[in-house]
């Protein structure tokens, strides 16, 4: 993963989440209770919207974790764990859940939109 970033846009979901930011140089931790179900409300930090997700995780990046320049997009309103991570120097974001459940049923697919979207402007970029 370190050697990807800032190379290529990456976006990482559930475990790819916690790879991310490991790779940024955070810690991750086993929770006491892990997250399951498609019923869990996720607060997105950049718009302030309320989502509803699914989750299948034991383990969550730490809150007070160095992240390398990156910032917390999303935390779960039950227990505020991180649910998302962004870098936007190195072209990168993840969340903790999984946005292609569609438990909301369209409340992440944004995601996926803001990835191609990143997709396509480094393949314009890679052509130059």
């Amino acid at each position: 993963m370190r050697n990807l970033l800032g190379k290529v846009p990456v976006f990482g979901i559930c475990l790819g989440h916690q790879i991310l930011g490991l790779a940024l140089g955070g810690h991750t931790e086993k929770m006491r209770f892990g997250h399951r179900g498609g019923n869990q409300p996720v607060k997105n930090l950049l718009t302030n919207v309320v989502e509803i997700s699914a989750h299948n995780h034991g383990f969550a990046v730490t809150p007070d974790s160095d992240l390398g320049g990156a910032e917390v997009t999303h935390v779960n309103l039950n227990d505020n764990t991180v649910e998302g991570l962004r870098h936007t120097g190195l072209g990168a974001f993840s969340v903790q859940y999984h946005p292609e459940s569609s438990p909301g049923p369209h409340d992440s697919l944004y995601l996926f939109d803001q990835f191609v979207d990143a997709v396509r402007a480094n393949h314009l970029t890679a052509q130059v």
